[in-house]
């Protein structure tokens, strides 16, 4: 018994530590040994939580010989109370949040259409034979014109087109020239119009008036073929040019009219809008009519307007020189021939490659036949010798940070590149323009960060589509004619005949409404022999679109889409603040896709940054969706609108969620009500107006709204009443 009491002694003088004392109206552990040892556990589990079991187990020895230690309350390494662990935590996780972008933002690579594998057809394109070994001098040329050639414009060597174009011209035929897109058809028909009129007696007068009429369809095409008389025109003084073209002050081209304009370069509806309303202008001096891209004049709803110019020429005088060129033939083109070519000389330079049916073909043309042969129709289209194209097929979720991602990694991480992106609307070019610059343009550091201002970054953009003022359009094209690199957002009004010099790579974002106009964008790459690279975006459902090209004898390479995201590891510009990503190839894949959600995610944050930027990413994707409404019948089974994920495509405009009502983003539908999926796809299927038809669409027009029918039938035998 002494033993046990002074056991008991021992443990009863032990200090409690603080947490363990009883509280005010509880029971104390009972002071046998069994009772109390079981006692003393539970007061401690339940007062502490965090001391081990197996260090309650100490015996009493051990307990005598070391002082008592009042149990750890803290967290380790910290110094901070257990009680203040819930609140550090939560402090913790908003500090991290706060650190690191907080994606908004529906997973990217969830719930996407698997993709196609596409079977690529190898066939043998249509290659012309672009540079010649004749040079200018074997032809009866002023010697003027030819030291101008050869200093201005630095050329010694013929083309093909212009071998055997200049000759035929100079024999005063006319003449239909169809050459793929960057041959040198604007020399081929400049240079003996030039020959033809220096040597003319008596000499040309600046009163006399027009004495050559070049029709081109679009302003940048006035432009540059102006630019081009005026460089061969330095020898001949006394013959004078000039433009008349949308966009610019009629009172300033009546004066120039009244003054006197021997070679007229203009577009068909202002040249007609001069017509009917301006009595200076007069045909009565013209000895040429030149008919430039002239399947892109009809396609661009000019044809009333050429019938119009050609009654008012031919009323003047009979006795001219026709021509009409362009890369592509139609059917429209064949009717415009046969109302103003006299026996034309047929020109073809890819008629070789043609095989046997184009001798058939060419006796065709020189019938001037209504209607083109068959073989033209599904025939095939020329392409530049060293273009190589390229397609990539993405979901529609991850259409907005592909384009992103291989402009970034271009441009960022490669040679100098100059680049032409083809969207089909003004609308969606004004917003990636905007996007574009504030997200991709901007990097990390700058005032107020406390880093080092960031260098100017690699990626320039500019934009050019036909609802700009003229003159910011001509700066913009100057400027990016001039300049060594940049990425140019546009439509199709930089489509056609434009000469961009040192241009590497052609994007289109939006597939094109018909086969001649993929044929002329990827064209503004590789002219003159020089190599170039174009890239197609298409959408699994679109995925078609490659065999239709490789029908037409147009080969096309795939690129897969992870390897432009892959990009975005080239750089910490979207690395987000996730550390280090792991280097299996799994860890590597998950570490690209994150990236691509971060910049996802920074395009959302400006899109949702204001009603402003809201409301322009809503009327961008109005816009492509009646764009993509007005894809012609033969292509229908590839482009179909009721194929379109409308939740996936506006996340490709930065929009978190599909707009309910699309018609409200423009005022055009009642609040409050939701539209559904199958009412707005019956809106978007009715026939266009016309100026959606063109090459410059504005996107959705608020549609009006229509009267409720009346519910009742009317009875057997009721009369309607006159309206």
């Amino acid at each position: 018994m002494a033993s046990d009491e002074g056991l008991l002694i021992n443990v009863s003088t032990l200090p409690l530590p603080r947490p363990c004392r009883p509280l005010a109206g509880q029971r104390p552990p009972n002071p046998k040994w069994g009772r109390g040892k079981k006692a003393w556990k539970r007061t401690l589990e339940g007062a502490q939580e965090a001391t081990p079991v197996k260090k309650q187990r100490s015996s009493p020895v051990a307990q005598n010989k070391k002082p008592w230690k009042k149990p750890q309350t803290h967290i380790k390494g910290t110094g901070l109370p257990v009680s203040s662990l819930e609140k550090l935590s939560s402090e913790a996780r908003a500090g991290d949040i706060n650190k690191r972008p907080f994606v908004k933002t529906s997973s990217l690579f969830k719930n996407n259409p698997e993709i196609p594998h596409i079977q690529r057809t190898v066939v043998k394109q249509v290659q012309e034979e672009i540079f010649t070994s004749d040079s200018f001098d074997q032809l009866d040329l002023h010697p003027h014109l030819i030291s101008t050639i050869s200093s201005s414009l630095k050329i010694s060597s013929m083309t093909s087109v212009q071998k055997e174009t200049i000759p035929m011209l100079l024999q005063g035929k006319d003449a239909l020239i169809r050459s793929q897109t960057g041959s040198g058809k604007t020399l081929a028909y400049s240079i003996p119009l030039i020959q033809s009129l220096q040597k003319l007696e008596p000499k040309i007068k600046r009163s006399d008036g027009p004495y050559a009429l070049i029709l081109v369809p679009t302003r940048e095409l006035v432009l540059q073929s102006f630019e081009t008389l005026q460089k061969l025109l330095k020898p001949f003084t006394w013959i004078v040019p000039g433009v008349l073209m949308g966009g610019e002050k009629k009172k300033s081209e009546k004066a120039r009219l009244r003054k006197g304009i021997n070679i007229l370069v203009a577009t068909p509806g202002r040249l007609v809008d001069h017509i009917t309303s301006t009595q200076c202008i007069h045909f009565r001096c013209i000895r040429w009519l030149i008919l430039d891209e002239a399947d892109r004049i009809l396609d661009l709803g000019f044809e009333k307007a050429v019938a119009a110019i050609l009654n008012a020429v031919n009323a003047a005088t009979l006795k001219r020189q026709n021509v009409l060129l362009s890369a592509t033939l139609s059917e429209g083109v064949s009717r415009l021939a046969h109302i103003s070519l006299q026996d034309p000389a047929c020109i073809l330079v890819a008629s070789e490659a043609l095989g046997s049916n184009a001798s058939w073909e060419k006796d065709c043309l020189r019938e001037v036949v209504a209607v083109l042969p068959a073989q033209e129709q599904r025939g095939s289209f020329a392409v530049p010798e060293k273009l190589r194209q390229n397609v990539v097929v993405v979901p529609g979720k991850l259409r907005l940070v592909t384009l992103a991602a291989f402009l970034f990694g271009k441009f960022k991480f490669e040679k100098r590149h100059k680049m032409i992106v083809f969207f089909s609307s003004c609308e969606q070019v004004e917003f990636h323009y905007v996007l574009f610059q504030k997200v991709l343009c901007e990097e990390s550091g700058g005032e107020g960060s406390g880093l080092a201002p960031a260098p100017p970054s690699p990626l320039t953009f500019a934009r050019l589509h036909g609802d700009m003022k003229q003159e910011e359009r001509s700066s913009v094209f100057q400027a990016f004619l001039q300049s060594k690199t940049g990425v140019l957002l546009c439509t199709d009004v930089a489509a056609r005949g434009l000469d961009l010099p040192q241009v590497t790579w052609i994007v289109q974002y939006n597939p094109p409404a018909s086969l001649a106009e993929y044929v002329h964008r990827v064209g503004r790459t590789a002219r003159i022999g020089s190599s170039g690279n174009s890239l197609l975006i298409l959408l699994p459902s679109e995925a078609e679109y490659v065999s239709f090209l490789a029908s037409y004898k147009i080969n096309i390479a795939e690129i897969k889409m992870e390897e432009i995201l892959s990009n975005l590891m080239k750089d910490d510009r979207f690395k987000g603040n996730q550390g280090r990503y792991r280097k299996s190839q799994q860890g590597e894949v998950q570490e690209i896709h994150r990236r691509a959600t971060v910049m996802q995610t920074e395009f959302e944050d400006f899109v949702h940054s204001s009603a402003k930027t809201l409301r322009w990413g809503k009327k961008a994707l109005q816009s492509f969706i009646r764009s993509y409404a007005t894809y012609p019948a033969t292509l229908k089974p590839i482009f179909h609108i009721r194929a379109l994920h409308l939740g996936h495509v506006a996340k490709s405009f930065g929009l978190r969620d599909a707009p309910g009502n699309l018609g409200a983003a423009a005022g055009a539908s009642r609040p409050g009500k939701q539209q559904k999926r199958r009412d707005l796809l019956r809106k978007t299927q009715v026939k266009p107006h016309l100026s959606f038809a063109f090459e410059y669409s504005s996107g959705l027009a608020p549609s009006a709204l229509k009267g409720k029918r009346k519910k009742g039938r009317r009875k057997l035998g009721e009369q309607s009443s006159p309206s």
